[in-house]
């Protein structure tokens, strides 16, 4: 994670508290989420926001500690024990304490003698030693038992991060279950046992390697070697260095968590359906007994000021751009506050200086601006991506002169009042969400700072003039940045923490420890699910023959949206995706695309048309009072945009770039090849116009497609305040439908292809991993089977507990992610696909795969509680969960899609409570077991292990042209 994405987060969401139309007495606090606090006699803070919405509970476990605190010799220890805290206690996971302990202490000891050892042979001595002992000791160990007895409770969400400051755990759990949650987290935080730990040592490696291969990482990390000289925010990473991985010490981990892991400097934060008198009351008897600690925080170097330009060059295989930081000071100093309005003034998507200047007349391919702040210092980043034949230093220079804009205030008071209102908007949106709530008031306990403070010390906003503005960019930003360029090349510099000789462990999946039993002896109650009434909560109207409207009341703010979704035939043709690029860019016989875009801005709201291989729609959301206003404007938009040749000239250049730029990520190569999977050369991944096509497309061409839009058959999806009927009486009037709708000629279509062969289709790429799916055709969309695949991924592919995870990743070793499913298409003529997913070191692929063919073509014996501990989370996570908001529509949606007339999620919940371990296994051995399957794999060639593809099948190497279609 991005050190500052955290503070980013929060500023953007608590700035927005100064925006109320009916302002509060001076002296008043309006807290938006009716928090609660308290702080037991140990020192454990404790922050409540109540919820009603629907029975669960979003839950976060703070401690006020992160990778910053790391020993310096020992770096990436705070990350390395956020995983050992999933890995359980004297009291659980484990088969025999006493025993295991013992050995555990003799690999603690070893592992310092081979941190102290500089001799390789007897370096090599000591982890054989450590490999044989672990194995001893993981007989005694119970794997992911934390997971099962967390996803027992149907949680959802279960998991942590570690940042500079803060070390995060997480989990969605139904209201019902608050109790047992407590009772084992209460136990998982009483202490540190590092079982399993020289397997999940092979995780973190593998996290590191990733991290090699994700040229962002990279970029961010020499941007802060540049910034920090002294402060570890920029002497170390999260990660660690490689050198520290590989000589980790099992007594400092112990130390560190001994130190920080303590009630004074934790939080236990609920947002969602709870009653908090009998929370608190829970929290005083779980955690109440954990022991006080002294502590304080470590204060780190000051830097020195910058005084000049600090710059560097970072290679990798990605697309180019160029990023310039600014550091300041941190969260409780005025630079704070002022750079959450600067950051707006340059970058808000919409009306900003970066927004109207660069973005849409065309300057650059992209770019951006933001700001964000942690303890010690803050920091301002402006970035952007060159277009064709463009220098990074151009980009640079156009970057830099927006900031001198700012300075010499170049930039209206009007643009200040609209930041202020789309914080408004976006508060009301944020706080729809149980995450958000808990989150921010994490953050809050990590800064540092109260609650009333934390919502409303940046009210000052709304009163900051353009000249403060103006004058504190004028002090803060000069020739003190540091700057990072990065260029498309071979990366010189990878370190690569090779994989150590591990002998894979037995699972012990059908045992529970004691305390496991009795967590699950305790009383839980049962909720009874709800389920969608669609013609009660999904109000219909014909606008006219062919044009519904579909209506869901919104009963908790004062936002609302609206989604027009177009003929289902237009997605495949992709001059309308040009057009609705080009869209963006136009301006109308009324108004200039600038006025366009300001107007939208001050209004709060957000127009947004889109087409992909999903939906093409047109979507408007904002403030309910500016609803009439932004629905005419969004017909004048659709209705009278004005063509504009220079515009599409440009337009038509960025879109070739763009293309370059797709072909140097991976993730889309890893997509362009699944598609090719599914449909050949000619795919909707693929589905462009050629280039010739293009540059043969005129302006008229484009705006005709573009003022027929509503022309097509389409659906409108309203979710607001209005009723069904105000916003039929109002659509008739803004909204001319056609007497007769255009209809799509020859619609173009995709037929799935068999893979009744396996075959191999390879792409050389330069990274340190090696990612690839395994892909196979099954039957088309059977609805019958809803609950039997739903319940097999669960159970066998998808998260912590299943055996996917636990065998290759937890016994094994073998990958840092893997996982499997069985995919559901969304059209009745589209066909399920069983799909694997394995991301692992190259000389581990040929274990790896092995590993993977065998649980796809046997599903391991003893695995009868883990399936009864698997459906009873699904269970629960339905009988908890409530179909809400616009969500209505679009399950509604997704049902109509698949021709189907019942609620199909209610059919599931009565079917999965019938499911048995032999029903799944019977489906398993019919529709998963012993299939062909087609293969997809992103590497380096020259470091690939082509003889363990070729046993696979015929290995086909697909150019990028191949794949893209250029």
């Amino acid at each position: 994670m991005r050190k500052f994405a955290v503070a980013i987060l929060a500023l953007s969401v608590i700035a927005i508290f100064g925006c109320n139309q009916n302002q509060p007495k001076q002296d008043e606090f309006v807290d938006p989420i009716d928090a609660q606090f308290y702080e037991l006699e140990n020192g454990l803070k404790v922050y409540f926001s109540v919820n009603k919405e629907k029975p669960r509970i979003q839950t976060f476990i703070a401690v006020n500690t992160g990778s910053s605190n790391d020993p310096s010799d020992a770096t990436g220890l705070a990350h390395y024990l956020e995983h050992m805290l999933f890995k359980g206690t004297s009291e659980f996971a484990t088969l025999d304490w006493e025993k295991e302990k013992v050995l555990l202490d003799q690999i603690s000891d070893l592992y310092e003698q081979h941190r102290a050892e500089t001799d390789e042979v007897k370096r090599k001595e000591i982890y054989a030693q450590i490999d044989s002992l672990s194995g001893e000791a993981a007989k005694y160990a119970i794997p992911n038992e934390y997971d099962k007895m967390i996803n027992s409770l149907g949680a959802q969400g279960t998991n942590a991060f570690t940042s500079l400051e803060q070390t995060m755990y997480i989990n969605d759990i139904p209201s019902t279950e608050l109790e047992k949650w407590m009772k084992v987290e209460a136990e998982r935080f009483s202490e540190l046992v590092l079982r399993l730990f020289h397997t999940e040592l092979e995780a973190v490696y593998e996290e590191f390697n990733r991290a090699q291969d994700n040229d962002y990482r990279k970029a961010s990390k020499a941007m802060d070697h540049l910034m920090y000289k002294k402060h570890p925010y920029g002497t170390q990473t999260t990660l660690g260095t490689g050198e520290h991985l590989k000589n980790p010490s099992m007594v400092k981990i112990h130390e560190y968590f001994d130190k920080y892991y303590v009630p004074n400097n934790m939080a236990i934060v609920l947002a969602g359906d709870f009653d908090p008198d009998q929370a608190l009351d829970m929290i005083k008897k779980y955690f109440g007994g954990m022991e006080r600690k002294e502590l304080t925080q470590p204060v780190h170097p000051k830097e020195d000021p910058i005084t000049e330009v600090r710059d560097t060059t970072v290679y990798g295989p990605m697309k180019e751009w160029v990023n310039i930081n600014y550091r300041l000071d941190g969260y409780h100093s005025e630079d704070a506050i002022m750079l959450e309005l600067f950051s707006q003034v340059l970058s808000n998507g919409t009306a900003g200086l970066i927004d109207l200047d660069l973005i849409q007349k065309q300057k650059v391919l992209r770019a951006n601006a933001w700001g964000g702040s942690l303890r010690d210092y803050s920091e301002f980043s402006i970035s952007g991506n060159p277009k064709s034949g463009q220098s990074l230093e151009e980009v640079r220079d156009l970057l830099l002169e927006q900031i001198e804009r700012v300075k010499k205030g170049d930039f209206s008071e009007e643009l200040l009042s609209s930041i202020v209102r789309n914080n408004k908007v976006d508060r009301l949106q944020e706080f729809e969400y149980n995450w958000l709530r808990a989150y921010l008031l994490a953050d809050a306990f990590i800064l540092g700072t109260d609650w009333k403070e934390y919502v409303t010390r940046l009210d000052t906003m709304a009163t900051i003039t353009k000249e403060e503005l103006s004058a504190w960019a004028t002090e803060k930003f000069n020739n003190n940045y540091g700057i990072v360029y990065k260029k498309t090349g071979t990366n010189d510099d990878v370190y690569k923490v090779d994989k150590p000789q591990i002998t894979p462990v037995d699972i012990n999946r059908e045992t529970q420890s004691a305390f496991y039993k009795k967590v699950d002896s305790m009383e839980s109650i049962r909720l009874k699910p709800e389920f969608v009434d669609f013609e009660k909560d999904l109000g219909q109207k014909q606008l006219a023959d062919g044009f519904p409207l579909y209506h869901v009341e919104n009963k908790t703010n004062d936002l609302f949206r609206l989604f027009i979704e177009l003929d289902d035939d237009l997605k495949n043709d992709p001059k309308v995706g040009v057009a609705l690029q080009y869209l963006d860019f136009l301006g109308t016989d009324k108004y200039t695309n600038e006025e366009i875009k300001k107007e939208l801005y001050k209004l709060g709201l957000d127009l947004s048309p889109n087409a992909s291989s999903w939906k093409v729609y047109v979507s408007l959301s904002g403030i309910e009072e500016s609803f009439d206003a932004g629905l005419e404007l969004m017909e004048h938009v659709l209705r009278n945009a004005k063509a504009d040749t220079a515009a599409l000239e440009n337009l038509k250049a960025d879109i070739l770039k763009q293309r370059e730029d797709n072909k140097k990520d991976k993730w889309r190569i890893m997509q362009g090849l699944k598609d090719y999977v599914k449909y050949g050369p000619d795919n909707k991944f693929n589905n462009l116009l050629s280039e010739e096509e293009l540059m043969a497309l005129t302006a008229d061409e484009l705006i005709d497609i573009i003022h027929n839009l509503a022309n097509y058959k389409h659906r409108i999806l309203y979710y607001g305040k209005s009723s069904i009927d105000d916003v039929s009486a109002k659509l008739k009037e803004k909204h001319p439908l056609p007497e007769s709708p255009l209809v799509v000629e020859n619609p173009k279509k995709f037929e799935e292809l068999p893979t009744d062969e396996s075959v191999v289709y390879f792409t050389d790429y330069d990274m340190v991993q090696t990612e690839l799916t395994m892909m196979s055709k099954s039957e088309k969309y059977n609805p019958e089977k809803a609950a039997l695949i739903s319940q097999f991924n669960t159970f066998f592919g998808s998260g912590l507990s299943s055996l996917i995870f636990q065998e290759i990743r937890e016994a094994k070793a073998l990958a840092y992610s893997a996982y499997a499913y069985v995919s559901t298409p969304a059209k009745p003529d589209e066909s399920h696909y069983v799909n694997a997913y394995i991301g692992t070191q190259n000389n581990k692929l040929a274990d790896a795969l092995e590993a993977m063919q065998q649980l796809m073509d046997s599903i391991p014996a003893g695995t009868e509680a883990q399936f009864e501990e698997s459906k009873l989370s699904a269970l629960k996570q339905i009988e908890s969960n409530r179909v809400t908001k616009s969500s209505i529509y679009w399950t509604y949606r997704s049902y109509e899609d698949k021709n189907i007339d019942y609620n199909l999620l209610e059919r599931m919940y009565g079917e999965l409570g019938k499911l048995t371990l032999d029903d799944v296994r019977a489906y398993f051995n019919k529709d998963i077991a012993n299939r062909p399957y087609v293969y997809c794999v992103i590497g380096k060639k020259t470091d690939m292990d082509m003889k363990a593809l070729k046993e696979l099948g015929e290995v086909k190497e697909l150019s990028l042209e191949e794949i893209f279609g250029y």
